[in-house]
C-alpha cells in the first residue's frame, strides 16, 4: 500500500488522519489526526458526527484515548503522530475523489439531470481550468481538505486542490496568475468561470492568525502571500492550489537519512531552485552562501515546515533566512547542512525574506 502527502487515512477506530510525508515507517503511515467521531460535530456522515480538531488537541486527544498513534520518531528525535499498519481500514485518495465527483455528476447530468452540489461545481470548473488552460492531465488532479473524505460544511469549507508533479504546479500557478480577475472562456466545454485574487483584509486576517512576532511586518506578509499565485476565490469559496509530487519524483527510504540540531543560523544566499518550494515541507536549494550568524558550514539547503515560507521566493533572488541548522546524514556516509525555518506553526523568530525589502520604507 502506497501512501503520499494530503491522502487520508480512515481508521479502525473511527479517526481520520491525513498523511505528512512520501516516505514511511516499515509498521506505520506518518500523518496527522484531522477528524475524530464528536456526538456534537459540526460535520455529518453516514448519520454519523465529527469535529476537526487543532494540533494541540490533537496530540491531547490521542494521548488521552489513543496512544498508540503516537511514537517517538529516531529520525527527527521528537513525538510523532503516525497510523499502525493494523490500524488502516481505508486510504482514501484525493486523484480518486475528485474522479468519483466527477463521474457522479456526469452519470447525473446525462441521465437523471441530478444537481451538483454547488461546492463539488466549483470544485469541477477548477479541474476543467487547469486541464485546459494549463494542460494538466485530469489524472494529475485531486481534492484534499474536508472535501476528501467527504466531512465539508458546504457553506464554509475551502477547497484544498491538489496538482500531482512538481512542474504540474508551477504551470496551474502560472495560469492563474495570468487569468486571475477575468472571465475566462473554456469553449472546449462551453463554460465560463472567473477565479479572483485574494484581497489584503482577507491577508491581513491570516497575517494576525499566522504571525507572533515581527518577522515580517503586516504589509511584507501581504505582499509575499499575494505574489504566491498558489490562492484565490472562485465565487467567493477560498481555493488553493496544493502540490503533491508525483510518483516519479520521490524516492528515497525511511530512516535513509538522518537529521542532527546544530544551533540556529543567519544566512545570506541566492535561491538556485525553487521548484519543491511548494511541497511538504518547502525546499530551496541555495548558491553564494554567506553565514551571517552560527556554525560556519555549506548549507546547501533551505527548507520550511509551515506554508507562511512555502513559496515565499523564486530562483535567482537574493534572502535573509534565519531558523535551525540540521547537519544531514545519509546511510551511504555523505553528510550536508541544511537550515530549516517553520520548526513550529508560528515560526517565532525564524524567517525567509528577501534581503532588499519589497515594501518601502514609509519614513
Amino acid at each position: 500500500m502506497k501512501v503520499r502527502t494530503r491522502d487520508f487515512i480512515y481508521t479502525t477506530d473511527d479517526l481520520f488522519f491525513a498523511s505528512t510525508n512520501y516516505i514511511h515507517p516499515y509498521n506505520r503511515f506518518i500523518s496527522f489526526l484531522r477528524y475524530i467521531p464528536d456526538i456534537n460535530g459540526d460535520r455529518k456522515k453516514d448519520g454519523e458526527s465529527y469535529s476537526k480538531v487543532t494540533s494541540k488537541k490533537a496530540y491531547e486527544y490521542l494521548r488521552k484515548n489513543y496512544p498508540e498513534y503516537l511514537y517517538f520518531c529516531d529520525i527527527t528525535q521528537t513525538e510523532m503522530m503516525g497510523v499502525p499498519f493494523k490500524k488502516v481500514k481505508e486510504v482514501i485518495k484525493p486523484e480518486n475523489r475528485l474522479k468519483e465527483i466527477k463521474n457522479s455528476y456526469e452519470k447525473g447530468k446525462n441521465k437523471d439531470n441530478k444537481k451538483l452540489n454547488p461546492l463539488f461545481r466549483k470544485l469541477l470548473d477548477l479541474s476543467d481550468f487547469f486541464h485546459y488552460k494549463a494542460g494538466i492531465p485530469y489524472e494529475n488532479l485531486g481534492i484534499s481538505g474536508s472535501i476528501l473524505p467527504n466531512l465539508q460544511k458546504e457553506d464554509v469549507s475551502d477547497i484544498d486542490f491538489v496538482v500531482y508533479g512538481l512542474n504540474n504546479h508551477r504551470k496551474a500557478m502560472d495560469v492563474f496568475k495570468k487569468f486571475r480577475d477575468k472571465e475566462i472562456e473554456i469553449p472546449q466545454i462551453n463554460k465560463k468561470i472567473t477565479l479572483n485574487r485574494i484581497q489584503d483584509s482577507y491577508w491581513e486576517r491570516i497575517y494576525k492568525k499566522r504571525m507572533k512576532d515581527l518577522s515580517l511586518s503586516k504589509e511584507e506578509f501581504c505582499w509575499y502571500e499575494d505574489r504566491k499565485n498558489n490562492r484565490g476565490l472562485i465565487e467567493g469559496v477560498l481555493f488553493d492550489i496544493l502540490a503533491t509530487r508525483d510518483w516519479n519524483e520521490i524516492g528515497g527510504t525511511w530512516g535513509d537519512t538522518k537529521y542532527y540540531p546544530k544551533g540556529s543560523s543567519t544566512i545570506q544566499a541566492n535561491v538556485e531552485s525553487a521548484i519543491a518550494s511548494f511541497d511538504n515541507p518547502a525546499i530551496y536549494t541555495l548558491k553564494n552562501l554567506k553565514v551571517i550568524e552560527g556554525l560556519d558550514v555549506d548549507i546547501k539547503e533551505l527548507v520550511s515546515f509551515t506554508h507562511t515560507y512555502a513559496g515565499q521566493t523564486i530562483e535567482k533572488e537574493e534572502i535573509i533566512a534565519k531558523g535551525k541548522l540540521e547537519k544531514v546524514l545519509k546511510d551511504n556516509g555523505e553528510s550536508s547542512y541544511r537550515l530549516v525555518v517553520g520548526t513550529t506553526r508560528e515560526s517565532i523568530d525564524e524567517f525567509i525574506k528577501l534581503k532588499n525589502s519589497p515594501i518601502p520604507n514609509k519614513n
